[in-house]
């Protein structure tokens, strides 16, 4: 047996209005066809469902039975359609968001909530992890988007640029060189230095050794570590001085304080990066919506 949902819609009309001319006009048709609807209908049940007479129209106990089935086959065909629109749209779906710890401080839980209220039908799932392994779930399509390092890829991504802040040198409260509002290089020369590690925190080791390659001056690396809080803490600990993105500050270490490095032109960047070819509709809608926001800001700030 085969019900046509068009054949279930003049049902539920008639069923409701009890009267084949109102239920005709409810549904923008004339009653010749809707009668013809109604029979096939009966013809696909194998039960006659409604009683006609010249002055009323009632339901069969078939009839009966049918309506209330016939509500929720309509319900769901409605509800079906109104999740695919949606999901084709990008209103709706799950896009998986890797990021790296330093911009897990502010930038995602700031675009998180910004998004939430936006885009509340989009399923955000967040994974943290260092740049080199989001560009790998990137090109393994385990992520949808991903904050990374400008870092060099094999995967076909595209980018956009949504922070650029300065590196800046943390150190204890009470370091005598705490007492200089910026650093000069030859301040660095022999001080114990807390240097990210070269595989989990390559970018900015890359960066920071740069900083002092052919000037003559060598700090002494200490410690080699790969995320910044960690970072922080040892510099809290008195370990070592270490310079980190500006927005290390967001950590809140107690007795840190940072000072500006002799070079204005040393930043840290994040990029939003995404797969050229990704078929996920949520993730162009949540993208799209990063970047406005992000350009918005910008503009403000």
């Amino acid at each position: 047996m085969m019900m046509d949902l068009f054949q279930l819609r003049c049902f539920v009309a008639v069923s409701e209005e009890l009267h084949f001319g109102k239920a005709a006009t409810r549904l923008h048709m004339t009653q010749p066809p809707l009668s013809r609807q109604i029979q096939l209908l009966e013809e696909s049940v194998g039960a006659r469902l409604l009683e006609r007479t010249s002055r009323s129209v009632r339901l069969t106990s078939a009839g009966a039975a049918l309506y209330p089935d016939a509500l929720k086959i309509l319900r769901l065909a409605d509800d079906a359609a109104t999740a695919a629109r949606l999901t084709a749209r990008g209103d709706t779906g799950r896009v998986v968001v890797g990021y790296t710890a330093v911009a897990g401080y502010v930038l995602i839980p700031t675009l998180l909530k910004l998004a939430r209220e936006a885009l509340p039908g989009i399923d955000i799932v967040l994974e943290e992890m260092v740049s080199a392994e989001q560009f790998r779930a990137l090109a393994a399509e385990a992520l949808d988007l991903a904050f990374v390092r400008p870092m060099h890829s094999e995967a076909e991504l595209d980018y956009h640029c949504v922070v650029r802040e300065p590196m800046q040198l943390a150190l204890p409260a009470d370091h005598p060189l705490a007492r200089r509002r910026r650093i000069a290089l030859d301040d660095l020369a022999g001080q114990p230095l807390v240097m990210y590690s070269e595989k989990e925190g390559k970018y900015f080791h890359d960066k920071i050794k740069s900083l002092f390659v052919a000037t003559g001056v060598q700090p002494h690396y200490v410690h080699h570590i790969g995320q910044t809080h960690t970072i922080m803490a040892l510099v809290q600990a008195g370990i070592g001085l270490a310079i980190v993105p500006a927005s290390a500050k967001h950590v809140r270490f107690e007795n840190v304080t940072f000072r500006d490095l002799w070079r204005q032109d040393v930043v840290a960047e994040i990029y939003l990066a995404w797969r050229r070819a990704g078929r996920n509709p949520a993730q162009q809608r949540l993208r799209e919506f990063i970047v406005e926001h992000l350009t918005g800001a910008a503009a403000s700030g």
